[in-house]
C-alpha cells in the first residue's frame, strides 16, 4: 500500500508540473503569480543615473510607420521591452494601460515588442489594449539595451535614466504616479 501511495503522489506531482509548465493554464497561473508578487518600481539613485546621449533609434509601429527616439528628446519617456509570450510582461500590461490612459498626453510611452507583429496585434486586440507598441528597426542605444524581459526605463527631460527595472512591477501604483508627477514638474 505504501508503494502505491508514493507512486500516486509522484504521478500527481508530475501531472501538476506538466500542466503548470506545458499548457496555457500554466501560462495564466504564472501571469497571476507575477501580479501577486509585483511591487512598486524604485527610482535609480542620482549618483547611478546614466545619461541617454544617443537618441538615434529607429522604431516601427504595428502598421509599419517609422519613428525615431530623437523625436522625443527633451520629453519624459517610458520605454518598456516586452513580449506576449512572457508571463511577467503580460502581468504588467493592465497597470501600464491604466497609467497610459492617465499620462499618455504628458509622458511618451514606447512599448517595444520583442515578438512577431501578428502575434502582438492579436494579443492587443484580444485584451483590448490601446498602447503605442513599436518594433526595433535599428540598434538599441547601449544604455537602454537589456536581454531580460520585461525591462522598463523612465527617462527624464534631461535624458537621465531615472528608473530602470527588470521584471514585473506594479506600474500603476501611487508611488509611480507621484514619481511621474515630480519629474513632469521639473
Amino acid at each position: 500500500m505504501k508503494l502505491k501511495r508514493e507512486y500516486l503522489t509522484g504521478l500527481l506531482v508530475v501531472v501538476f508540473l506538466g500542466i503548470f509548465f506545458l499548457t496555457p493554464v500554466g501560462f495564466h497561473a504564472k501571469v497571476y503569480l507575477n501580479r501577486l508578487v509585483s511591487h512598486n518600481p524604485t527610482p535609480v539613485a542620482e549618483r547611478e543615473q546614466q545619461l541617454l546621449e544617443d537618441y538615434s533609434w529607429e522604431l516601427e509601429d504595428i502598421e509599419g510607420n517609422k519613428i525615431n527616439l530623437d523625436d522625443y528628446k527633451g520629453k519624459v519617456i517610458l520605454v518598456n521591452f516586452w513580449a506576449s509570450w512572457c508571463p511577467p510582461c503580460v502581468a504588467e500590461m493592465p497597470g501600464f494601460q491604466l497609467l497610459y490612459n492617465d499620462y499618455g498626453g504628458e509622458v511618451s510611452f514606447l512599448f517595444i515588442a520583442r515578438d512577431k507583429k501578428d502575434k502582438i496585434g492579436k494579443f492587443l486586440n484580444r485584451k483590448g489594449y490601446k498602447l503605442p507598441v513599436y518594433f526595433e528597426s535599428g540598434f538599441t542605444p547601449k544604455v537602454l539595451f537589456s536581454a531580460a524581459l520585461p525591462t522598463t526605463y523612465i527617462v527624464n527631460r534631461q535624458g537621465k535614466i531615472v528608473m530602470a527595472e527588470v521584471g514585473s512591477r506594479d506600474w500603476n501604483g501611487a508611488e509611480t504616479r507621484s514619481f511621474l508627477d515630480a519629474i513632469l514638474a521639473e
